[in-house]
């Protein structure tokens, strides 16, 4: 049987994710290909992966090879352009989050899919770990009843990863589009996969980057790095009500004045509530008493998760698995994130449509 060949768009940190599941999959798939604007930087990571050929042009690359996979891991103002390059060249792509820089080009980028037939998957990688996994197994179990709210947070004291993230040209925005994209989509997807209707948020820049090292070693100053400046929020609010009576409280941040760094996503039923804060717990009552329930084996989200995704994704792309995260899910997530910015902008809650 021919491998699978594989073509890689941008060779920054997350691209390492990607190839590891390529690398995981063993002989079923080869990496031929890899392209990024920075030529010092793509020959040294294709030397590091034993990849034959280098371009700084996707275009060029796409013309030159022929792909059936392509991972985009560019930053985010580059995937829309680089998504439907590869898909106009003939490969099936999943783009890492977040989708976009906007809906606007995300549903140019899903146009882009349904007019070559090909797949789009978005690198919605919480979607495919474990913890997600026990969840969606329960819900479907009907142990949550009607879930009716929702609390997600991912919050980071002192965390802008600096570069081109705290730059709004380059990234479209802050930790709501960076890290609350995350905790967004996971409730999304452990809901069912409602349609948003509307949002409600607030941005805030009120601290900068970089305040302190606190005794450990500072993120990359962005400001004056490579020209890039910090023009992003640090923080963003927001709540977001959904067409089943789902209503869903976020909060994302770079920089905010708490204790430490944290993540939760909390879901709340008519039969039981869950809490994903590292393992999986679940809070319901049975024979009159109040009881919490530990499932066993492993629950939680690790960084195996990302070789199941790019499992998933081949194994979509050849037809063998229904896609996870679809260009459809992004562009839902993509409206919300829009909705959000909008409202911290007006003050006003925004329907999404």
């Amino acid at each position: 049987m021919a491998k699978i060949k594989v073509g890689i768009i941008g060779t920054g940190n997350i691209s390492g994710a990607h190839m590891g599941g390529y690398k995981a999959l063993g002989d079923r798939v080869e990496v031929v290909a890899c392209c990024d604007i920075d030529e010092a930087k793509v020959k040294r990571y294709a030397e590091k992966h034993g990849i034959p050929h280098t371009y700084t042009d996707y275009n060029e690359m796409m013309a030159k090879e022929d792909l059936d996979c392509v991972s985009v891991c560019t930053w985010n103002a580059a995937h829309k352009g680089a998504t439907i390059a590869a898909l106009r060249g003939g490969a099936n792509v999943i783009c890492e989050k977040p989708m976009a820089m906007n809906a606007a080009e995300a549903e140019e980028m899903l146009a882009a899919a349904k007019e070559t037939g090909k797949l789009l998957q978005i690198g919605f990688v919480r979607r495919f770990g474990k913890d997600a996994d026990t969840i969606r197994q329960f819900t479907d179990a009907g142990v949550m009843g009607d879930v009716y709210y929702a609390k997600a947070t991912y919050l980071r004291r002192n965390g802008c990863p600096g570069g081109w993230f705290g730059d709004k040209a380059f990234s479209g925005g802050g930790p709501l589009i960076d890290l609350g994209v995350h905790v967004i989509d996971l409730t999304r997807y452990l809901a069912g996969n409602p349609k948003p209707i509307s949002a409600y948020g607030v941005t805030y820049k009120n601290l900068g980057c970089n305040r302190a090292a606190g005794g450990e070693q500072a993120w990359e100053q962005p400001e004056g790095k490579r020209g890039y400046a910090y023009t992003v929020e640090d923080f963003a609010s927001a709540m977001v009500r959904f067409d089943n009576g789902l209503t869903l409280q976020v909060e994302a941040s770079f920089n905010l004045n708490i204790p430490h760094d944290t993540g939760t996503v909390q879901l709340f039923g008519t039969k039981s509530g869950v809490k994903i804060e590292g393992d999986v717990e679940f809070y319901t009552d049975m024979a009159g008493k109040f009881v919490n329930i530990q499932p066993q084996g492993k629950n939680n989200f690790a960084w195996e998760a990302f070789n199941d995704e790019i499992r998933g994704f081949v194994d979509a792309a050849e037809g063998k698995a229904p896609c996870r995260a679809t260009g459809e899910d992004g562009v839902a997530l993509m409206k919300i994130l829009d909705a959000i910015y909008e409202s911290a902008q007006t003050g006003k809650s925004v329907d999404i449509k």
